[in-house]
């Protein structure tokens, strides 16, 4: 039988494709989630097969979904961002105070980050997820979450889920 735990990643491996803006932001976007009351985890595989930067839960169960953007040119070739969307209940868009808001699509939220904090700026529209949908991602959230701390506490007794 297929184990699903098999196909997350424990710790995310280095993404070389991240600029150095893209991490300081996804630093900073999860400092303000965690002073919002939410944890995050980076790069969660969706049940779509999409990965997504950042995934917040919080106690009351709310999803939100954030979508890092290091440049103008990241957003323009992003074709994804709406497919996000079926897995939260809130979707955003966080980014550097270099870039213009107005390029942002609307019916999303905008947070403006840097490596050390980060504001939200615009509130995104509350989409509710189903509940089917709520428990496959926090469940998929706590198995993440709970695979890469083991990994971390554990390396040779989780090697067989490199391989």
């Amino acid at each position: 039988m297929d184990n699903p735990a098999r196909n997350m990643a424990l710790v995310p491996p280095p993404d070389r494709r991240q600029s150095e803006t893209a991490l300081a932001v996804a630093r900073g976007t999860a400092r303000l989630l965690r002073s919002l009351g939410f944890t995050c985890i980076s790069e969660l595989p969706l049940p779509s097969g999409r990965r997504a930067d950042l995934v917040a839960l919080n106690e009351r169960g709310e999803i939100w979904i954030v979508e890092i953007k290091s440049s103008v040119e990241d957003l323009r070739a992003d074709q994804k961002w709406h497919e996000y969307r079926a897995h939260c209940d809130r979707l955003f868009f966080a980014f550097t105070q270099d870039l213009p808001c107005e390029i942002f699509p609307e019916g999303t939220g905008l947070i403006i980050a840097d490596a050390y904090g980060a504001h939200l700026h615009c509130e995104a529209p509350e989409h509710k997820l189903a509940a089917a949908t709520r428990k496959q991602i926090t469940v998929r959230f706590g198995m993440a979450a709970a695979l890469r701390i083991n990994r971390l506490v554990d390396p040779q007794g989780h090697a067989e889920f490199w391989e």
